[in-house]
């Protein structure tokens, strides 16, 4: 039985997370011969997609003597995990902290700016 969940990804994890994505279903050998500089050794890969299924992000079926991985986890909501980790940590669960941290933080285009007046538009028009 796969253990809970980790809240969030390691570096090292999404690296592998991200072949898996985009492949959809790879061997520890696909992965390895995806990722870019700085390469990592079979062993390390292996060792890291065990890791994953631990943690139940990934499953694998056997095809020869070769496991063919798959992502369990959809990239949004590991992505949509992540944030949540963010915002418990770091601003007590309030999505309005992190969104000031974020716009106080960034140069803002004027479409940008235009976006978000839009959006506050509608939100703001939603609550009558």
């Amino acid at each position: 039985m796969p253990r809970k969940k980790a809240l969030v990804l390691t570096d090292h994890e999404l690296r592998l997370m991200e072949v898996l994505w985009t492949k959809g279903r790879a061997t520890v050998s696909d992965v390895t011969a995806e990722l870019s500089a700085p390469l990592l050794a079979y062993n390390t890969v292996l060792s890291t997609m065990r890791t994953l299924e631990q943690k139940g992000y990934v499953g694998h079926d056997e095809s020869g003597r070769a496991f063919t991985y798959r992502p369990l986890v959809a990239r949004d909501a590991a992505a949509k995990s992540a944030v949540n980790h963010v915002l418990s940590r770091f601003f007590k669960n309030s999505p309005n902290a992190l969104a000031l941290t974020l716009l106080d933080d960034v140069p803002l285009r004027e479409s940008d700016r235009k976006a978000i007046r839009e959006l506050l538009e509608r939100k703001s028009g939603a609550r009558k």
